[in-house]
């Protein structure tokens, strides 16, 4: 380490004064050793462990695994908590606390002697939040993603935990499951520690911080109970303490390039569309410019490689033991900014130079991929403004082109209760529309884009229509499902206008979808127009309500854009 540098953690443990004597005294309450404190770096280890949080139970023992390596290094590990966004238990969404969580990170990281980050992550938003919180820092960071579970058994077949979620009501209506069959695969499809097996928004994520290379190589595919997971977390509790003392910050590798190499892998692995919103996020955290249209313009073209549910078959365990993504990023090289610079001082392209696959039906090649192109369409037109999207590799090909008849839900609420009505007038080739679900209107945006089909048209053998909305739908859902319509209904975007009867049409290749409504009556209705009551008064949610931005722009808060750095210039005492 230069001796011209100082580390964050001097100003704590590194003065011999009234202060330096507070801040060392009370610590070693915990029995730490004298030399902990003669200029050691100090790495914080950010869990987001927590027992409401099913996908990330496990990070309690990994934590101690990171520990190990920290102090093989030379370092001094501080484990600290922060918010913890368990998907499968929050409600309304766990959307709506992401920023919450980012805001706990950072502060944590800013207000306390850290010199370097350990981010321990697993469920969907417990990756971007705290990514995001440390972005805003901008201190030496990795992360060790905790790591997807094992494969789902259900009557000797796999079973993807999430995608099965929505399959539920189709296999009880029309495949006679009964309800033992149900419970047999509840408890079977997650079977072990870890998070969805899928490719699903949490794996995708995984994926998203190694393609933009913030974790070791290869770390992204691990289930969660591998041996070589603990040794990934002990290899990255060792490297953090280098990275401390070469100074390699969040911003020496959260480069354009990186963000662009993200995309391109996204593509290619059949990624979730909630990718596109927590990247864009966290690219304002870092200061780099990126639009919602990059991720049309960059990864649109990509093929799609990785055969994983909802876009293909296999799941997580599958593809890790085809070679997972290094496989993945060296069959992409020649998309990529392969000098792109990651957390272990190499750059990815050196990283990946030597990755073999060994099942080639889960990870196919760019001379035989499973599409030509992939990744993710971002639709404009009158009806979406400022941008909406649509994942085509989980679409079904003849919807991809379609004019059909609105049916409109106001509320979530409005679906449940008319959606299965024999008396609802709706057919295959009717668009649901689904209004306030937006980030300010549910509020938070919730996974609820993809609403299951009404069961008149399932018994009729109907599994896809077009499902449009201004929220989001899971990424192991499967559908043509346009989603993060903006501006959203609750602030008067024009989906708020849309009625019954109204004709809409989707064309994914022209990137068009189009309200057939003439200019003077959509004026009109905009006059008459009420804006729904808000959902809160008070607290975080009436924050929340004030200050977030709409899906083009990552739904973070306005006042949470870039960061403030790592330095506090004021003692408590």
């Amino acid at each position: 380490m230069s001796s011209e540098r100082k580390l964050k953690s001097h100003d704590w443990f590194g003065k011999n004064d009234k202060m330096g004597f507070v801040h060392r005294s009370w610590l070693r309450n915990q029995g730490y050793p004298d030399d902990y404190f003669k200029g050691r770096p100090v790495i914080g280890i950010c869990n987001t462990w927590s027992e409401l949080t099913p996908c990330n139970g496990h990070l309690r023992d990994f934590a101690e695994v990171v520990k190990r390596g920290v102090i093989d290094a030379g370092g001094f590990p501080l484990e600290f908590p922060v918010t913890s966004l368990g998907e499968t238990i929050m409600r309304p969404t766990t959307m709506l606390f992401r920023n919450l969580a980012a805001m706990d990170t950072e502060e944590i990281i800013r207000a306390n002697p850290i010199d370097g980050v350990v981010l321990l992550t697993g469920c969907d938003k417990t990756t971007p939040s705290t990514l995001m919180g440390a972005c805003s820092v901008d201190l030496p960071t990795i992360v060790v993603p905790g790591g997807p579970m094992l494969n789902g058994r259900f009557k000797g077949e796999c079973l993807g935990s999430g995608s099965f979620n929505w399959m539920v009501k189709e296999k009880m209506l029309v495949e006679n499951y009964t309800e033992a069959d149900i419970l047999e695969a509840e408890i079977g499809v997650a079977r072990s520690a870890g998070h969805c097996m899928t490719m699903g928004t949490a794996s995708t994520m995984a994926c998203m911080v190694e393609a933009l290379g913030l974790t070791l190589p290869g770390a992204a595919a691990i289930p969660a109970v591998d041996s070589r997971k603990k040794v990934m977390a002990q290899l990255s509790g060792r490297r953090i303490v280098e990275m401390v003392k070469e100074d390699m910050k969040l911003s020496k590798i959260l480069t354009r390039q990186a963000f662009e190499n993200s995309i391109v892998v996204n593509a290619g692995i059949g990624g979730s569309t909630n990718f596109i919103l927590h990247l864009l996020a966290i690219a304002g955290r870092i200061g780099v410019d990126l639009k919602l249209e990059d991720f049309d313009d960059i990864g649109s073209k990509i093929p799609l490689l990785v055969n994983l549910k909802p876009s293909g078959k296999y799941l997580m365990e599958d593809f890790f033991y085809a070679g997972g993504l290094p496989v993945v990023i060296k069959e992409l090289k020649k998309f990529l900014h392969n000098e792109a610079i990651t957390v272990n001082g190499k750059t990815i392209g050196e990283n990946n130079s030597l990755p073999v696959c060994y099942n080639q039906d889960v990870i196919a090649t760019l001379d035989k991929p499973l599409q030509e192109h992939a990744g993710i369409a971002v639709l404009k037109g009158n009806l979406c403004e400022k941008g909406a999207v649509i994942k085509p590799s989980a679409a079904t090909k003849q919807l991809m082109k379609h004019r059909g008849r609105a049916v409109v839900f106001e509320t979530i609420e409005d679906y449940h209760v008319r959606i299965d009505n024999e008396e609802l007038d709706i057919d295959e080739n009717s668009v649901i529309v689904l209004k306030g679900v937006g980030p300010v209107g549910y509020p938070g945006m919730p996974e609820v884009g993809n609403v299951d089909l009404p069961e008149k048209l399932l018994r009729k053998g109907v599994r896809d229509m077009i499902r449009i909305s201004d929220g989001r739908m899971s990424g192991t859902a499967a559908g043509t499902v346009v989603l993060h319509v903006a501006p959203e209904s609750a602030i008067g975007g024009t989906l708020a206008l849309v009625k019954d009867g109204d004709m809409i049409e989707l064309d994914v290749e022209k990137r068009r979808l189009h309200l057939d409504v003439s200019e003077d009556e959509l004026q009109k209705r905009r006059k008459e127009w009420v804006a729904p009551k808000l959902m809160a008064t008070r607290g975080y949610v009436k924050i929340y309500i004030d200050h977030v931005q709409q899906a083009n722009l990552g739904v973070d808060l306005d006042v949470l854009n870039s960061g403030s750095g790592s330095e506090v210039t004021r003692d408590l005492h």
